[in-house]
């Protein structure tokens, strides 16, 4: 009910900005120490998602991606118990160089990350997988948080 709640008020949020990116950063909630209070690994990557697009909300795309996209490309990246960005690769993409190099330095510039809760960590890391959605403008929307594809 809470990650509903978010993303809804997320939507109205972008609805209503008329273009620019304006994101709130309370969206990430984390508790005194930086630990992010996503219960699962779902509402963690929503809270990174949303995090990524706030430190980049110069390249982030406002609105309904276009129907034909130029580019798609997913990462696979790890953050450590204390938030870090441990690696991150390229696991999809059209080999679009310059997205390729957007994609992974959108994360880069966002890490550190909020820690994330000790019951979601494997070995002392979580593993997540993201998908940056490109339009012609070479702006970007993460999948995560995106607004549905315009149609044809």
């Amino acid at each position: 009910m809470k990650t509903r709640l978010t993303i809804c008020l997320l939507a109205l949020a972008l609805a209503g900005c008329g273009g620019k990116a304006v994101l709130d950063r309370s969206e990430v909630e984390t508790t005194g120490d930086g630990t992010s209070t996503a219960d699962t690994v779902g509402e963690y990557k929503l809270a990174l998602a949303q995090r990524i697009a706030q430190v980049n909300s110069t390249k982030v795309y406002i609105g309904r991606p276009q129907a034909l996209l130029r580019s798609v490309v997913v990462v696979k990246y790890v953050v450590d118990a204390k938030g870090g960005l441990v690696r991150s690769e390229i696991m999809r993409s059209n080999r679009d160089r310059s997205t390729e190099a957007t994609a992974l330095a959108s994360l880069r510039s966002t890490a550190p990350f909020p820690k994330p809760a000790p019951s979601l960590l494997r070995h002392g890391r979580v593993e997540l997988m993201e998908t940056w959605l490109f339009n012609n403008d070479g702006r970007f929307q993460l999948r995560t948080i995106a607004e549905p594809q315009m149609d044809e």
